[in-house]
């Protein structure tokens, strides 16, 4: 745990003191017949019923648990603005609404979002009434549309497949920030484990007003200083080297590693004169992760990355975590059972589970959530939220792989159809734009493109079968033949060029007396589970052309009944006895 955590904070990499949550009960309306905008309903609305933000209504922990669709729904509650925080900006953040939010302070409308994984904010400054009752009202608008990035989310009346009830409307933190007019908005972090360096990319609101401003940049680890740097603002976008050798340290510098997750702790102040002006606490951890000769390095070092599939989801709240206590369990048995780290498969995940992944040392895969058809609209949809998802979540030293496209999903004729691969290759060079310094894996299972890892599904149930399929790798990678017997792994005209190869999904067992379905027969037996496991694992392990898998999954979601754990988190094997296979 860091010096600058703050227990439930929603944006633990960028943490100010004054803030106030608007997480609790919300007046709460259906709107089927979309009439309420037309009805003014943003002025204030007769409530039908009260909901617990950020649980949405699909959830029993809404307090509602209408699991039916509906396009439209509405909220409103009212919050009070200390008279102590006049002359400061008030900032509203919603750190996630499915799928467009619209905003309304006062009854003024302060904005609209689209993207339901990616957080926003709205200054609403100008329509507050300091140390009064100020009302809130946001309109969230969902589809079934599959032009929509909506992951795991049906959009059928009935769940199906691996297709879980949808999610609409607010299903993370929303809360208050108040902040001089002066003010960071945010900093980008690139640390260099080459130079012993960090790089600090500053972006300031209100840089134009005012009298000169200087900001300063304090790195600590442990309680201990490490650099400190000052510098005049004179611009409202610039950047800063600091190199990080310092005496203090034993070994000069600390890298981060699942081994040894030791992070950098930040204190950027701004600054006029000798008046503090804005102050904001953050961290990063120093580690590289690069690609040589066929194999993942985490600091110049080989890494052989043992990954479990998460998707997130609990049974009374869905894609909410109940709890940050919820969170920090679902890490600690993660780790208990031997893995050191997770494809959060289809989910963008609250940052504080990112955090905690920093704090632990688990390696994240982040993977956007599909839509599931191919046109215009998709394109641009899906576009705008991922490049704001790699921007948001970059200073994470957890994340070490992007994953934008998995099976094929929304991109279904990309083994043919030229402009699908030119989608993916476009969206590889954005993506590498923002963060060249990341794997970049495209269209995670089969059929890729330009892909930095070559990543392969096989839900195979014998341990003699993987042996006998990967024993002749070459046949693989040459497309010569089809990796599970099922998809082939490149789209033709793209080669494999020497990457790591990992199985990025396999396993899925599933127990004939769960309700639902998992991979595959289904086993009558803790050791009959056990002997499958061992032996799958066992065979991918036994294969040095692969460097890493990843298991299917870590809980039961809905009717997919393959996790290691039930929904409730009760565990369905031996934690130990999983450890143990996973290290031999």
């Amino acid at each position: 745990m860091l010096n600058m955590y703050r227990k439930d904070y929603p944006r633990p990499q960028f943490v100010r003191e004054h803030w106030l949550s608007l997480n609790g009960p919300w007046d709460f309306r259906f709107d089927d017949g979309n009439e309420g905008e037309q009805e003014q309903w943003h002025q204030s609305f007769s409530a039908e019923q009260s909901i617990q933000v950020p649980f949405v209504y699909e959830t029993k922990a809404s307090g509602i648990g209408e699991t039916a669709f509906h396009p439209n729904v509405w909220y409103q509650r009212k919050f009070e603005v200390p008279a102590e925080q006049q002359g400061k900006r008030v900032i509203v953040h919603f750190q996630a609404v499915d799928y467009t939010a619209k905003v309304w302070v006062n009854g003024t409308f302060v904005g609209q979002h689209e993207g339901g994984y990616t957080a926003f904010s709205f200054d609403i400054t100008p329509h507050i009434i300091m140390g009064s009752d100020n009302l809130v009202v946001v309109k969230a608008e969902d589809s079934e549309s599959c032009t929509q990035p909506r992951g795991k989310q049906r959009w059928r009346k009935d769940n199906f497949g691996c297709w879980y009830v949808q999610t609409t409307g607010i299903w993370q933190t929303v809360w208050v920030e108040y902040v001089s007019p002066q003010h960071l908005k945010s900093v980008k972090i690139t640390p260099d484990a080459d130079t012993n360096s960090v790089r600090f990319e500053y972006s300031l609101n209100g840089v134009e007003s005012g009298g000169p401003l200087r900001l300063s940049t304090k790195i600590t680890m442990d309680g201990e200083p490490v650099k400190e740097t000052s510098q005049a603002v004179d611009r409202s976008y610039f950047g800063a080297g600091v190199d990080l050798l310092s005496e203090t340290r034993e070994w000069k510098v600390e890298r981060w590693s699942p081994q040894s997750p030791k992070l950098y702790e930040v204190e950027f102040v701004l600054s006029e004169g000798d008046r503090e002006i804005d102050r904001v606490h953050s961290y990063f951890g120093l580690r590289k992760v690069s690609i040589q000769k066929g194999k993942v390095l985490l600091n110049d070092m080989q890494i052989y990355q043992r990954l479990i599939l998460d998707q997130g989801y609990w049974p009374d709240s869905h894609l909410t975590p109940p709890s940050e206590e919820a969170i920090i369990e679902d890490i600690d048995k993660i780790l208990a059972m031997g893995y050191n780290g997770v494809r959060k498969h289809q989910k963008i995940e609250d940052a504080r589970f990112l955090y905690w992944c920093d704090v632990k040392g688990v390696l994240v895969w982040s993977e956007a959530p599909a839509t599931y058809e191919f046109n215009d609209e998709a394109v641009q949809r899906f576009t705008r939220e991922w490049l704001d998802i790699v921007q948001q979540q970059y200073n994470h030293p957890s994340i070490i792989t992007w994953v934008p496209f998995n099976e094929s999903w929304g991109i279904a004729n990309i083994f043919t159809d030229r402009k699908q691969q030119q989608f993916t290759e476009a969206i590889y060079y954005l993506t590498k734009s923002i963060d060249p310094h990341r794997p970049v894996v495209v269209n995670d299972g089969w059929e890729h493109t330009i892909s930095d890892i070559l990543t392969l599904h096989d839900y195979e149930e014998s341990g003699a079968a993987f042996h006998k399929r990967y024993a002749d790798m070459a046949r693989i990678t040459g497309n010569e033949i089809s990796h599970s017997n099922f998809k082939f792994p490149l789209a033709p005209g793209y080669e494999y060029r020497g990457q790591p190869i990992i199985i990025s999904e396999f396993g899925g067992i599933a127990f004939k007396t769960d309700q639902g379905w998992g991979y595959g027969n289904q086993v009558d037996s803790d050791e009959a589970f056990l002997e499958r496991f061992r032996n799958i694992t066992q065979a991918i392990k036994d294969n040095d052309n692969i460097c890493g898998y990843c298991y299917t999954q870590v809980t039961d979601v809905q009717q997919e009944v393959n996790g290691l754990l039930k929904e409730d988190r009760q565990p369905k094997i031996s934690l130990e006895r999983i450890k143990e296979i996973n290290l031999a």
